[in-house]
């Protein structure tokens, strides 16, 4: 009676085992289920587990830590490999010729073929360690955490190449934006060993011009991180809009040798909006930069602002036109997306995109504006003014 008592409870954890490891959540637990929980339920003193690396086309042993954790390493094989007597398969329990070490192995075969394999210590006293009805169940929790396993390792793929995407993408993105102030930091470096030499005013005056551009590739560096991580931060003051502008289109030319910027400003010059600085003027150099490069690296580049009422609130509302050809009717619909580029020899296609996250940081809206036949492109930045600027983000100083 106790025997069959103590079988009964052999089968009704098994059983219940196989339905919990459908709803594992992680490798962990994966784990627990294999490497403890079935030894137990078995009464088997225990049991190692290896994971079958396809990548590496190699084993890992699997280890539980003190502290709930795994630790994974590459399986080593000293001398030969153990010849166990028991094996399961496809839901049988065999007896393997040659096999002399009272131990069970159970390969954990999934779709794309083997996961890993779980060897079970001897059972005391057990001639077989495994009656035919427990050795079904064995197989059927085998298979079900072979898929998990399965799934686990996709999983992980996906989230490596997903990793990777972003890295790219940031890459990308720091690749396409230093280039503005790298141009600055180069031209003005260069007229410093001119022949003869600057006075030093002169001197004065081109250095800080290095150092501010510098000091902009740090931001920007930050600023990338932040795109990439998904953040939404900003560090918005007040900006007095006719000197903003002013400087703005200064800027514009600075960087970007070959474009000429034609203002054409109808905001009070006093008039102060609350903008992330850093994050506007990059998103207006995005724009310029690809319109330099539309229009075959020079031409004339048109910046208009006005102040606009929507509703009860003010817009500050810049638009950028080039005399480019204009944007080609199959991109239109995806013009702002990731490396969605046309006709340029280094474009990365993400300038835009940062274009449209820092616009839309400040609750606004990037778009491609109406233009007339042979006019080339215009972008239309439209941004919050002071009435409907949401809070800041963040209560950092402005820099």
């Amino acid at each position: 009676m106790r025997g069959f008592l103590a079988a009964n409870g052999r089968r009704a954890g098994l059983r219940s085992l196989a339905e919990r490891i459908l709803e594992v959540p992680d490798l962990a637990a994966i784990v627990r289920c294999l490497a403890v929980d079935l030894p137990r339920v078995l009464g088997a003193p225990g049991a190692s587990l290896l994971l079958w690396d396809h990548r590496l086309q190699t084993f890992e042993t699997v280890e539980r830590l003190d502290g709930g954790g795994l630790r994974t390493s590459p399986a080593h094989a000293d001398g030969p490999a153990p010849r166990l007597r028991w094996l399961v398969s496809d839901g049988h329990l065999l007896e393997t010729p040659g096999g002399h070490e009272d131990g069970t192995l159970v390969p954990l075969l999934a779709r794309n073929g083997l996961a890993g394999t779980l060897t079970l210590g001897p059972i005391p006293r057990r001639r077989r360690p495994l009656s035919d009805a427990e050795a079904r169940l064995v197989s059927i929790v085998a298979s079900r955490a072979a898929l998990a396993l399965e799934n686990h390792a996709y999983q992980r793929e996906l989230i490596a190449s997903e990793r990777l995407a972003a890295l790219g993408t940031m890459a990308g993105m720091l690749a396409h934006d230093f280039r503005g102030p790298m141009t600055v930091i180069r031209g003005y470096a260069e007229t410093l060993v001119d022949d003869p030499p600057p006075s030093a005013d002169e001197l004065k005056a081109r250095a800080r011009l290095i150092v501010e551009a510098a000091d902009r590739l740090e931001r920007m560096t930050t600023e990338t991180l932040d795109f990439a991580r998904g953040a939404e931060r900003l560090v918005r003051r007040p900006v007095s809009l006719g000197l903003f502008l002013s400087e703005l289109a200064a800027s514009l030319a600075e960087e970007l040798p070959g474009l000429e910027v034609r203002k054409d400003i109808e905001v009070p010059g006093a008039r102060r909006v609350p903008l992330d600085v850093d994050k506007i003027r990059r998103a207006v150099s995005n724009v310029a930069a690809n319109a330099r490069d539309a229009m075959g690296g020079k031409g004339r580049l048109t910046l208009r602002a006005r102040i606009e009422p929507r509703g009860h609130d003010e817009w500050l509302v810049l638009e950028l036109e080039d005399e480019g050809p204009g944007v080609p009717p199959g991109i239109r619909e995806t013009l702002f997306e990731p490396f969605v580029t046309v006709g340029k020899k280094r474009g990365t296609g993400l300038g835009l995109a940062v274009a449209r996250r820092f616009v839309a940081d400040h609750g606004g809206v990037i778009e491609l504006a109406p233009s007339s036949p042979g006019r080339g492109a215009c972008f239309r930045l439209s941004l919050p003014g002071p009435a409907a600027a949401p809070a800041p983000a963040t209560a950092e100083p402005a820099r």
